[in-house]
């Protein structure tokens, strides 16, 4: 879990939850393997993106394939990820919160968006990013709701 302090007059955020780790997020990528830089861009967190950066973690995932509860979570609903029709094809994902942490998944059907899943389970679906960004390397997007850097927990 996150806890706000208040240090030299400035908000920030402390983390106090060491030691979480993602598990497998998709199949075909037991490691968990970052998507680096293509045609489109860098897949870290803080990437330039034009006029704004990269808020997330890009994690390696085949178009079609099962996504993962990377530990036991609890599903708040689904993400709308795009406002532009063109886009439509992968614009869906879900909110998630677990071990502590709140986060979103891109570019991912979810098979329902409420109640709980365990670690492993299957969660949903990788959208067809091929058929909207061709020849990037497809993948889930992970963002935290507070949009600090997830690759601690890779």
């Amino acid at each position: 879990m996150r806890r706000a302090a208040v240090l030299l007059g400035v908000l920030c955020c402390v983390c106090v939850c060491d030691g979480v780790k993602f598990g497998q997020l998709c199949s075909g990528n037991s490691a968990n393997s970052r998507r680096t830089s293509d045609s489109w861009g860098e897949g870290r967190y803080g990437a330039g993106r034009g006029s704004r950066t990269h808020q997330g973690l890009d994690i390696v995932c085949s178009d079609g394939s099962t996504v993962y509860a990377p530990f036991d979570v609890t599903l708040h609903g689904k993400v709308t990820v795009y406002t532009d029709p063109a886009k439509a094809a992968i614009n869906s994902g879900i909110n998630l919160r677990g071990e502590g942490l709140c986060f979103k998944l891109f570019y991912v059907r979810p098979d329902k968006t409420s109640g709980s899943v365990r670690k492993g389970e299957k969660i949903g679906t990788m959208l067809p990013m091929q058929s909207v960004y061709r020849g990037i390397t497809s993948h889930v997007h992970v963002q935290m709701c507070d949009r600090s850097d997830p690759t601690p927990y890779f």
